[in-house]
């Protein structure tokens, strides 16, 4: 792996670690109906965590350890400071987290 990917990986490591800290990791898995939502971000059927944890690591795990094309680009940033507005310093650490994943994908391969 490359020096760009493993950053990556360290950095979803880090996600999940913010996640478990604020005490939104969960043992049990929102159900199939849920998880297959059509809308982005699952908005209609799991709350911003939810999803992190179990759609957007997952997938971003899949493709660095498989050697999967990654995005090209990244907002999950934008989209969690939409989602945390009204809590910024609760959250601060895992926004600090996802900006800097953006900035890893934006990163010229």
């Amino acid at each position: 792996m490359n020096e760009r990917i493993l950053a990556i990986a360290d950095q979803l490591l880090l996600i999940e670690h913010e996640l478990r800290q604020l005490g939104w990791w969960s043992a049990h898995s929102p159900s199939d109906e849920a998880l297959a939502s059509c809308e982005p971000f699952c908005v209609d059927t799991l709350d911003f965590a939810q999803w992190l944890q179990w759609i957007f690591l997952p997938r971003m795990r899949t493709l660095v350890e498989g050697g999967g094309a990654l995005p090209s680009v990244s907002g999950i940033r934008a989209m969690a400071d939409v989602v945390y507005r009204e809590r910024p310093l609760e959250v601060r650490e895992l926004l600090v987290a996802l900006g800097r994943f953006d900035q890893l994908i934006g990163k010229a391969r």
